[in-house]
């Protein structure tokens, strides 16, 4: 159970098999990191770990939370939303359901939930939360931790534009499959970072959500 996938078996894998994988490599543990300041998350790239360095000494952390929702068809698909260009970050990006953890949710796991339903109107009595993926730094100084999430089909989604114009739905075999993980890389004050991009179609998966994606891969396919 705990041996990496071939490249076969990445593409053939079936719903349960993943999440048979991911009830057993994952928990809801709640990472320090998430509201200490001084713990820097870890991406493994030296220039975007550098990177999130300079942000934290210069931005308070801002805890957010968001829902990875793996729905449960005969090929796994993942939801994904794509931003208002009006936002003050992250505007008219790809992205997981999701936000700033409030003072009033009792878990990142329920800040999850609650933004998934005020985004895209995902109820929760469709979702089975599944436990927490590693914990992820952004540029604009977000410690965001994701929460895995069988979806059962069947649900009806209600968009909330002020917060995202679009979701949609991408096969789960193409995003774990590391053959469609491009890196590019950019400038960032004069240091190279280097980032995941997952183009599929028309949609351009880029930054922290390819980024997220890829750090499902690993802990799900390679571990």
């Amino acid at each position: 159970m705990n041996e990496p996938l071939r490249k076969a078996e990445r593409a053939a894998v079936s719903s349960t098999e993943f999440f048979a994988r991911a009830r057993a490599r994952l928990d809801f543990d709640v990472p320090p990191g998430l509201f200490d300041p001084n713990i820097i998350p870890r991406t493994g790239d030296s220039g975007n770990d550098r990177m999130l360095e300079i942000v934290a000494q210069e931005q308070p952390v801002r805890p957010a939370a968001v829902l990875i929702p793996v729905i449960d068809r005969q090929e796994p698909t993942v939801l994904l939303t794509q931003r208002s260009p009006h936002l003050s970050s992250h505007a008219g990006q790809i992205s997981f359901p999701g936000g700033k953890i409030d003072a009033t949710d009792a878990s990142p796991l329920d800040a999850a939930l609650r933004e998934a339903c005020e985004e895209v109107g995902l109820k929760r009595d469709f979702v089975e939360p599944v436990g927490y993926l590693d914990l992820y730094g952004t540029a604009f100084g977000f410690r965001i931790l994701p929460t895995v999430a069988k979806v059962q089909p069947g649900f009806s989604l209600k968009i909330n534009e002020a917060e995202v114009v679009d979701a949609f739905e991408v096969p789960l075999a193409f995003l774990m499959n590391p053959e469609n993980h491009q890196i590019h890389t950019k400038e960032f004050r004069g240091i190279d970072r280097s980032y995941y991009a997952m183009p599929y179609a028309e949609r351009y998966i880029w930054g922290a959500t390819a980024g997220i994606l890829r750090v499902l891969y690993e802990r799900i396919y390679q571990s």
